[in-house]
């Protein structure tokens, strides 16, 4: 709050208000340049204590209701004042006590605390069917979820945020009758200061887009703008190899400059579990995995572009490479009606270079060829169409062809 809005506040309740809604812009037409009380209207039509009539006057020159003046404290108490302006707006208070308790202060703390939380969530229903070869032997499953999700921000001072994530998921293709389940997913604290940005709590780590699609627990501190660098610390309870908790850190920086962007990252994870993974080195000794991960990524124009990563887990001596190559054609926009996008896509995805699996129709420790649109029919709902042909990186004996189909409807 400005400390010259209690003056302004005061001068307004000696000429005059008016409470009815106006788009404040400017002083009003009956208050000119000249006026007197020019200058403290003004402040409090910016401040959005005041809005006038809605033929665009101010009507000084009538006597306010003890409504009306009640409505402006009310506006004033929401500005949080502090100092001198607290103790004037106390007053103030106390002298429209019975009005502010019938209305007005219970309309005000509902618009100052749905300014310090925002809600965003999305309701999607997904389905997916699965066509394996195995040695000739012919299988298909069929899969579909109803996800409902959550995702509220709440402001806890000028750097600090509160984040979370909540989700909902009920399985349709099971017939037992209580198949759903509600999971906190994430949970976060996020400070944002000018050179650098801290993270702590559950979120999503380094790499979420591609080899690490999944929430860990710990710390993490960011630094820069053009060129950005991340470390993270913490525990990892679901990732790589469906492993017990594993002690989990990372290190990266990432670019981006016009047209290019770019990454470097190197994953390190530490669990019991992990020796007796098949594929390690020294017969199942090492209880690591260290990945290291490089990515880059093109834009030719604003409609096509090109991405690509690679990732190697020098402690696995199977399944220890991991890559993707796309190329991506315009993309659906939740917001405008009628826009659309596609891709083709080719990856190779050894399960050991992975936190967790990113994508939907290529498998971990199978490799192959992606191809998928998304268009959005109404203003924030989004269909989405993936097709997937995959085979095993070293039995290639095993094969399948992945579908998957996806409505979103956000809020």
């Amino acid at each position: 709050m400005k400390k010259t809005l209690v003056s302004a506040l005061t001068t307004a309740l000696v000429v005059g208000a008016a409470s009815t809604t106006f788009a404040a812009s400017n002083p009003f037409s009956d208050v000119p340049q000249g006026h007197w009380a020019y200058d403290a209207i003004n402040q409090l039509v910016e401040d959005n204590v005041i809005n006038g009539y809605g033929d665009g006057t101010f009507r000084g020159d009538r006597t306010i209701t003890r409504y009306e003046a009640a409505k402006m404290v009310a506006q004033a108490m929401a500005k949080n004042p502090t100092g001198n302006d607290a103790a004037v707006v106390d007053k103030l208070k106390a002298e429209f006590a019975d009005e502010l308790n019938n209305l007005g202060v219970r309309v005000s703390n509902l618009e100052r605390n749905a300014d310090k939380v925002k809600w965003n969530g999305v309701a999607e229903y997904t389905a997916t069917s699965k066509h394996e070869k195995v040695y000739g032997d012919k299988t298909k499953t069929n899969n579909s979820n109803l996800l409902f999700r959550l995702e509220p921000k709440a402001e806890v001072n000028d750097n600090w945020h509160v984040n979370a994530r909540l989700d909902a998921n009920t399985q349709l293709h099971t017939d037992r009758g209580n198949n759903g389940n509600v999971e906190l997913k994430r949970v976060w604290a996020q400070g944002d200061y000018d050179k650098f940005t801290v993270k702590l709590g559950k979120f999503a780590s380094l790499n979420d887009d591609s080899i690490a699609d999944t929430p860990f627990s710990g710390a993490e501190v960011s630094f820069g703008n053009v060129v950005k660098a991340k470390v993270g610390a913490g525990r990892l309870s679901d990732g790589i190899f469906n492993a017990d908790p594993a002690n989990y850190q990372y290190v990266g920086l990432e670019a981006s400059k016009e047209k290019l962007s770019g990454g470097l990252a190197w994953h390190h994870l530490n669990s019991n579990s992990i020796k007796n993974v098949a594929g390690y080195k020294k017969n199942g000794v090492s209880d690591e995995a260290n990945i290291v991960m490089v990515k880059g990524g093109y834009a030719f124009d604003k409609n096509v572009s090109a991405n690509a990563w690679y990732s190697n887990n020098h402690d696995a001596d199977r399944y220890e490479q991991a890559a993707s190559a796309e190329v991506d054609y315009k993309g659906a926009q939740k917001e405008n009606q009628g826009t659309w996008g596609a891709w083709l896509a080719y990856r190779h995805l050894g399960g050991n270079a992975l936190i967790h699996s990113t994508y939907d129709v290529i498998d971990a420790n199978y490799k192959g060829w992606e191809i998928g649109g998304n268009y959005t029919a109404f203003k924030n709902v989004v269909a989405t169409l993936r097709y997937g042909n995959e085979k095993g990186i070293f039995n290639k004996n095993v094969k399948a062809q992945n579908f998957f189909g996806r409505v979103e409807f956000f809020f």
